[in-house]
């Protein structure tokens, strides 16, 4: 393995590194956030109208998202399925074919 081949390894354990790190931060804050707007749906109308059910299912389906990208999860295109389409796009463009 050569120098630039370690870089890029490093580049991308290192952008992992941050999309894992985002993601705890993001489900820290709906762990907070979420609570909190069922005590205001409880105290203020009671759940009579369960509004707070609402911005729980919706952040809730944007972080299972966000968790399934940090961890390289992708149910619908593979596993390495971008790294395996750009290696694919570069060798056709070595080869001198034109791609759209």
């Amino acid at each position: 393995m050569n120098t630039q081949d370690k870089y890029d390894s490093y580049l991308r354990a290192k952008e992992r590194v941050k999309a894992i790190k985002d993601f705890y931060g993001s489900l820290l804050a709906y762990c907070i956030v979420i609570p909190f707007l069922f005590w205001i749906n409880w105290t203020t109308i009671g759940f009579s109208i369960p509004w707070a059910f609402f911005p729980a299912i919706g952040w809730g389906f944007g972080l299972l998202m966000q968790g399934m990208e940090a961890y390289g999860y992708n149910p619908f295109l593979g596993k390495h399925w971008e790294a395996r389409k750009i290696e694919e796009l570069m060798d056709a463009e070595q080869k001198g074919s034109t791609f759209k």
